[in-house]
Formats: structure tokens, sequence, C-alpha cells
């Protein structure tokens, strides 16, 4: 079964060290918390908001082993009036046997005010 798995989480600052690293941090959470093979992903979706410019998200998965050949994307989050600021955002579609309930979203720094429902 094709899962959707979500992350997010955000920078205090628009340089590229930072958001390489938080988006690292965010994908190894990700990769952990679901045991996620990149064999068995379909695509990869990074979105961030506009006041991100200094890199790409998913320019992390170059240093990933075994990502080579999953189907990335980049795209701007729609601004949205006080949403929230410097957020990074991934949705993973992967073949799994983990029920619907058994996926584990992961929201990191302030991002864990979008699902604190989800939140652990």
């Amino acid at each position: 079964m094709i899962r959707g798995i979500r992350g997010a989480t955000t920078v205090e600052r628009d340089h590229e060290s930072e958001v390489l690293a938080a988006t690292t941090e965010l994908m190894n959470a990700l990769i952990e918390k679901n045991g996620i093979k990149p064999d068995r992903v379909a695509s990869l979706l990074f979105s961030a908001t506009a006041d991100i410019r200094s890199a790409f998200p998913s320019k992390v998965m170059r240093q990933f082993s075994g990502w080579k050949y999953v189907p990335i994307m980049n795209m701007q989050e729609i601004p949205v009036e006080g949403s929230l600021a410097r957020c990074i955002r991934i949705l993973i579609h992967v073949d799994t046997d983990l029920g619907q309930e058994d996926v584990k979203h992961v929201y990191l720094r302030h991002a864990a005010a979008l699902r604190p429902d989800l939140t652990e």
C-alpha cells in the first residue's frame, strides 16, 4: 500500500547551512521512525515557505545513500497571511505495510504547532 508520510520543521534564519541541517534532521527522523527504505519510495516532495530562498531543501538528498533514483521535487508553499514562517515540509510516498494509524509523521521545532495531534 502506498502511504503518505508527512513531516515539517522550521529554521530560525534563511541560511543555506541552517536549511540543510534542519532538512537532514527531519529526513533522518522520518526514515528512522518509519523504517523507510529508498527502494520502496515512489516520490519525495519538499516545500518551503517563500521566506526560504538560500537553498533547495532537497539538496540534502545527495548525501543519503540509495536515494539517487527516487523522484524528488521542490515547491513553494502558498503564502497564506499569518502562516508559519521559515517552514520546510516533506511528503514521502512510500510502499509500506504500515497501517494508516501506524505511520509516524514528524513535526519538529516550531512546526510542531502545525499538527499537535500528531506530535509525540
